[in-house]
């Protein structure tokens, strides 16, 4: 399955989200927690197609040294300098702590992928005060951007 066959097609609708979807597309640097070194896995997938498109995709995932040639970090603390944005490939009950990760890291907003809901998570952004996106695509929002 390709990673364009696995996010649904975006609705887009005018307010809060879709200012928050604008924000983050317009970051430049975007760790991939959970990103893999397997092809197949939508989260390689995806970050392929950010780097193609001009992103700095920085793999998070305990399991790999790297990921299609870039350094992969364990945890969002390890990763030097600044981030943009988390784009999220775990299993919903995770989420809150990558938001957490994702606050003390200082990223501008997290973005949990299609499938992929947490309310904590989006209550936990919120307070923080940084952009919050769940069970969207961001390779769809993406593409529709560009259209």
């Amino acid at each position: 399955m390709s990673a364009a066959e696995s996010c649904p097609l975006p609705s887009r609708s005018p307010g809060d989200e879709a200012t928050a979807v604008d924000r983050m597309l317009s970051a430049k640097r975007i760790a991939i927690v959970g990103m893999s070194d397997d092809p197949s896995r939508p989260s390689h997938g995806i970050g392929s197609y950010l780097i193609s498109h001009g992103y700095d995709v920085v793999p998070v995932n305990p399991t790999h040294q790297t990921v299609m040639g870039r350094k992969c970090y364990a945890k969002l603390s390890d990763v030097p300098g600044k981030i943009d944005l988390v784009n999220v490939f775990r299993r919903s009950e995770f989420c809150a702590e990558v938001t957490r990760q994702a606050i003390a890291a200082g990223a501008g907003g997290v973005w949990l992928q299609a499938g992929i809901r947490n309310e904590e998570a989006r209550e936990l952004a919120g307070e923080a005060g940084i952009d919050f996106v769940q069970d969207r695509c961001i390779l769809v929002e993406h593409m529709d951007r560009r259209r």
